[in-house]
């Protein structure tokens, strides 16, 4: 997406905090894009990009097949930082020395930094940082300084002022680097001069005139399932072409409970839009049945929903393009370039290639969910809308391990309704960003009325994040478990035990399927 906003390319090199690094640079106010790191030297020059940084990566720079970067990319003028592989890449290509470290870092390191330069200005002397690597910088390339080292990392951090070119071992971008925002703004306005002209305003406005653009009189289907991402870019899309937007509110039957009245109600009757709602959940449950894997549930759900929507658009006559309400995570986790597979989102990989349109709009594409909220605000969407709980695209069925049916649906609808309501009654909806009932495919001997019991188990799970690509589980206070778990054991039947997951993401990721 074209914007008049001044820019800084991000190369990706196969790391999965690519996106991250993307996140902070923008919630630092200066627009951001992802190139795969093959891009020529030239195109960069044509771009006029302020700014140049290499993530990272899970190769070693001298190995046969790593990859690299066009060397000419060096020599353009434009700032350069190098974030752990890239800031290895640099080594290597200008002369420096890489090798396997004898003590690998991974996680918090504390390091020590030089205060007099640019990169590392209203730094400390001594921070943690977030390591995460194999091999090291054992010695820098001729003509660079370096300024900043680790016990156990002789380089943690380089620069050679005069060719603008910067590196760092670690990884600022993760928030586990406790001052890597004040270095990332340092090389956005301190090297490369930004002004910090990016703004939702300013992409909201962008956005709308180019999906007026690009669709003119033609007419677009959207895929709106009531979450804030496809709400939002259903919204956004509605600006631009008015009653040309036709909504297609697919209840597959596995929404939370009373879900499919409330989209309904908020979509028709606030916004005024063209919203057909389909009742097919019988048609996905009997596709389900007797399917357990979650990549293929997924993969189920995704063509689906596809053939749903055709199907409804040869109804309603031509329709041109289908908006989706697709985010820079469902891109990312269902693997991009280099980056690996974490799984497959219903909206990016369970696509089918025949899918009946001249073209897909995915406004949202680029942003992440945090973004997402924002833009939401600007259009004017209800705070409750905007802040409303994410909910995956394959519903519920990515939160029943193992196979499907109606009975297991009916149980997590009503343990999951329980458990948000508690945490609202509590007061914690908005500092917890992800909360939700998990059935598992697990049963286990309890005791109810003096009887034995071999009944399911519900999984709890919340989570705090400012980016949804890392999270740590939420810190819920015990009494408010205690009722959560006291009320669904008792107003659900056949649940007989609630447990709660304490795993981060990484290792684990936010939903379990």
């Amino acid at each position: 997406m074209m914007l008049e906003n001044e820019v800084v390319l991000i190369l990706d090199f196969g790391g999965q905090y690519s996106q991250l690094i993307a996140r902070r640079v923008r919630d630092l106010k200066v627009y951001c894009e992802i190139k795969p790191y093959h891009i020529k030297a030239e195109k960069i020059r044509e771009s006029g990009y302020k700014g140049i940084i290499f993530s990272g990566g899970p190769n070693s720079v001298y190995e046969k097949g790593a990859p690299v970067c066009d060397p000419e990319i060096f020599t353009l003028g434009i700032p350069v930082l190098g974030i752990c592989y890239g800031a290895q890449l640099m080594a290597n290509a200008l002369g420096g020395t890489v090798a396997q470290s004898p003590v690998r870092e991974y996680g918090k390191t504390e390091v020590a930094f030089q205060q007099d330069n640019l990169l590392l200005k209203n730094m400390q002397a001594q921070s943690v940082c977030w390591m995460s690597h194999t091999d090291y910088i054992a010695a820098a390339p001729q003509g660079f300084s370096v300024v900043a080292r680790s016990a156990d990392c002789p380089v943690a951090a380089m620069e050679h002022v005069d060719k603008k070119l910067f590196a760092v071992q670690f990884h600022p971008e993760v928030e586990h680097s406790a001052e890597g925002n004040i270095l990332l703004k340092n090389f956005l306005y301190e090297v490369c001069g930004c002004s910090g002209d990016w703004q939702m305003s300013s992409f909201v406005k962008a956005a709308i005139g180019q999906i007026r653009a690009r669709v003119g009189q033609r007419r677009v289907l959207c895929a709106l399932s009531g979450g804030v991402d496809s709400s939002v870019a259903a919204v956004m899309v509605h600006k631009a072409i008015g009653k040309n937007l036709t909504c297609i509110f697919v209840d597959h039957g596995m929404l939370r409970k009373n879900e499919g009245d409330e989209v309904e109600q908020v979509f028709r009757r606030q916004f005024d839009m063209n919203l057909i709602r389909v009742d097919a959940g019988e048609r996905f449950l009997s596709r389900l049945a007797g399917v357990s894997e979650p990549e293929k549930k997924r993969k189920i759900i995704g063509e689906e929903f596809i053939r749903v929507f055709e199907e409804e658009s040869k109804k309603l006559g031509r329709m041109d393009f289908l908006c989706q309400g697709t985010i820079y995570p469902d891109v990312v986790e269902s693997g991009t370039g280099e980056a690996a597979v974490i799984k497959s989102h219903h909206n990016v990989g369970g696509l089918p290639e025949n899918i009946g349109f001249e073209g897909i709009i995915e406004p949202l594409r680029n942003l992440f969910k945090d973004e997402v909220r924002r833009v939401g605000l600007e259009l004017g969407i209800p705070e409750k809308l905007v802040w409303r709980q994410p909910f995956p695209g394959p519903g519920l069925a990515v939160r029943i391990m193992g196979d499907i049916t109606p009975e297991k649906l009916e149980l997590l609808k009503e343990a999951d309704a329980i458990f948000r309501e508690e945490i609202s009654a509590a007061g914690l909806d908005r500092s917890i960003n992800q909360y939700f009932a998990v059935l598992t495919n697990i049963r286990s001997v309890g005791v109810m009325g003096d009887g034995r019991t071999y009944d399911h188990t519900i999984a709890l799970r919340g989570v705090t994040t400012s980016d949804f690509m890392t999270a740590d589980w939420a810190r819920i206070p015990y009494e408010v478990l205690d009722r959560v778990s006291t009320r669904i054991v008792n107003e659900v039947k056949h649940i007989n035990r609630v447990v709660y997951d304490i795993t981060s993401k990484p290792p684990a990721t936010i939903e379990w399927e």
